[in-house]
């Protein structure tokens, strides 16, 4: 049995991202195994499109949201040399006080770890997303991070974590034992005020990493029956990504972005005349070939971090 294999060094320094020597910008993607003709089964043909539209938006890595995704994925990155944060569903509403969850969720993220973790491309294991901070949840995820060191102290460990924006401040117990902090936001989508994100950094003051886990705005495109203003169009998406864009280079804690999402993706809590039971905040629209606004600026944006981190 034959398998290609590589080698890389992945490490936090202070607020920086290090890999191999050198600090890095993370340039991401988030994606999930959906189609629309095919549902969650996974194909070569769906994977390789999936790794070179992230390749075209300038991505040197990919967030494999919001649960193990096939293996085949994590061969394919060590191939193209796509960084990867793995994850597992410990997402929302879980039950936190109950021993058959955290065993089960525990059992999950060491089978991840042992299936991927001689895989170059993966950088960050990831225990969860979205959960609001409580005593039994803070055990439940720390015990998680503990299970990622355990197995594996080489990688990064992550959550995408919460902001109060009472306090305008990432209030959150978890970003202080994992290596990287995750932040979903959406400003100048669910929330109007962008400046808020310099206060809340103020605020804060993270002693380490900060990723943007996820960030976007839903946009239907004019040629498939969107609006051609306001929200849902492609005029408030690339709004959205330029003022999001303009207000993260200020923050020199934030070290990476993973917009919300590659494609879009079904969902069936969504139900408006826009949506109809889709996430319409993919950076390109279902058919996985119609590129929005988005993409474009996304992708200038990450072309350019690029050049200067060569230069």
């Amino acid at each position: 049995m034959e398998d290609r294999v590589g080698f890389r060094e992945i490490r936090r320094e202070g607020t920086d991202v290090v890999l191999n020597g050198r600090p890095i910008y993370l340039r991401g993607i988030s994606v999930h195994e959906d189609d629309d003709k095919r549902g969650k089964v996974n194909s070569e043909e769906d994977l390789n499109r999936r790794f070179a539209h992230a390749k075209e938006l300038g991505c040197n890595f990919i967030r494999l949201a919001h649960y193990p995704h096939h293996e085949a994925a994590a061969k394919k990155a060590d191939e193209l040399g796509i960084m990867l944060w793995e994850e597992v569903p410990v997402y929302w509403a879980i039950d936190f006080l109950n021993e058959g969850t955290k065993r089960d969720a525990d059992n999950q993220l060491r089978e991840l770890i042992r299936r991927d973790r001689n895989r170059a491309s993966v950088i960050i294991w990831s225990v969860g997303n979205e959960n609001p901070d409580s005593d039994p949840r803070f055990d439940f995820m720390k015990g998680l991070a503990d299970t990622c060191k355990e197995l594996d102290p080489t990688r990064l460990t992550s959550a995408a974590c919460l902001v109060s924006h009472d306090k305008l401040a990432i209030a959150d117990r978890l970003a202080e034992v994992i290596d990287i902090i995750g932040i979903n936001e959406y400003y100048g989508w669910y929330l109007p005020d962008y400046e808020e994100l310099i206060t809340v950094g103020e605020n804060s003051k993270p002693d380490r990493p900060v990723v943007i886990t996820e960030t976007g705005a839903d946009a239907v495109i004019p040629a498939h029956g969107g609006l051609e203003s306001g929200k849902f169009s492609e005029a408030y998406m690339a709004e959205v990504y330029t003022r999001q864009i303009e207000i993260l280079e200020k923050l020199d804690y934030v070290k990476g972005i993973s917009p919300w999402i590659l494609y879009d993706f079904r969902a069936e809590r969504r139900q408006n005349k826009w949506q109809k039971g889709w996430n319409r905040k993919g950076l390109i629209a279902q058919d996985k070939e119609t590129k929005k606004a988005g993409f474009h600026i996304m992708a200038e944006f990450y072309h350019r971090k690029a050049a200067e981190e060569d230069s």
